[in-house]
């Protein structure tokens, strides 16, 4: 005999059957979002990494240039395109930077980018803002421009890899190799650039020379409770040439001066080279290079020359009795270790 669809016993199973199937629903339906969860949880993550790779390319390549990414507004640099900014875009002009620096590491070989061109001026650069575009030049000493002045809504900036972005001062008593900083000093980089096409530098000389005395070790570290200059451990010129109108230099990254380091005195053309660490100058000066280790016992030499007393400001310091002239080269590199085997042009 059929039950009658009022049943209680058949009302009793219907039940049943009606909970065991909102069950499973929730059961599905949780395993779908499961599905889809994790997957948008490992996109975010892969973004995250993608973005954490960037950050790591920011870190130091060599010397103190340490995760500075400046570049020059209103210029446009042109060059081969190894990445498109129509399909490559950011939110500001140091992850554009540094996304060129993750593929210049030093670790595999030449650098696959070494300029970058970023638009960042919503309103002037209208659709375009935004864009990254990483490029490959033919010559990283001499950079093409495409564009520059106020008119121009793009920012561009150069990246050195290993080996490259060295230059010569040479003096009498050998060439002193200086790696540049152009992620940290971009308008300090661009004027050495520009002193490289000149066929002369006359007037470019060193004129104070003060060793590290008594004061810091043959490191640059300081002596305890020695005093802290004079002598200064430096050497002091200018990179002015003679009949060239000279224009201020901006200030740019002020680091710790270290032993080495190669930086402006207020906005150049004056300069210097320090023997020591010097901590207690904290962050005064703009440092846009540093001389190559095994270079810097040529440096030493030039502060043992003989030299008079002076007062600067109420400051004792010694000046040369001879200025040392110096030329600025350009450094052929060759195979191998690129910091070691280099020859000047």
């Amino acid at each position: 005999m059929g039950r009658k669809p009022n049943d209680p016993e058949h009302t009793h199973y219907t039940s049943l059957i009606l909970l065991l199937v909102g069950l499973i629903s929730c059961a599905l339906v949780y395993t779908v979002l499961s599905v889809v969860l994790t997957q948008s949880s490992t996109s975010s993550a892969s973004e995250l990494e993608s973005f954490a790779l960037i950050e790591e390319g920011g870190g130091a390549l060599e010397g103190e240039s340490g995760g500075c990414c400046r570049g020059i507004e209103n210029l446009e640099l042109w060059g081969n395109a190894v990445k498109w900014g129509s399909d490559f875009k950011f939110n500001s002009s140091e992850l554009c930077c540094k996304a060129c620096k993750a593929m210049c590491t030093g670790n595999d070989g030449p650098c696959l980018c070494d300029s970058w061109v970023f638009c960042g001026n919503r309103e002037a650069c209208g659709p375009k803002f935004g864009e990254c575009w990483l490029k490959k030049q033919k010559d990283t000493l001499a950079p093409q421009r495409q564009n520059l002045g106020q008119t121009v809504s793009w920012t561009s900036g150069i990246i050195f890899g290993k080996g490259e972005g060295i230059v010569g001062l040479k003096t009498e008593y050998g060439t002193l190799h200086i790696k540049l900083f152009p992620d940290c000093a971009p308008h300090s980089v661009t004027y050495i650039l520009e002193l490289l096409t000149l066929r002369h530098c006359a007037g470019c000389q060193f004129y104070r020379a003060e060793s590290r005395g008594h004061s810091w070790d043959s490191e640059g570290n300081h002596i305890k409770n020695a005093p802290l200059g004079p002598p200064f451990a430096l050497i002091q010129g200018t990179l002015e040439p003679q009949g060239m109108m000279f224009k201020k230099i901006p200030t740019e990254e002020c680091p710790i001066i270290r032993r080495g380091s190669v930086a402006w005195i207020g906005s150049g053309p004056e300069f210097f080279i320090s023997l020591a660490n010097h901590q207690e100058w904290k962050h005064a000066y703009t440092v846009f290079g540093s001389v190559l280790p095994e270079d810097m016992e040529i440096a030493e030499k030039i502060s043992q020359l003989p030299t008079k007393s002076e007062v600067w400001n109420n400051i004792n310091v010694t000046v040369l009795e001879e200025p040392v002239p110096l030329l600025i080269r350009r450094i052929k590199k060759s195979n191998g270790d690129l910091n070691m085997h280099i020859t000047s042009s």
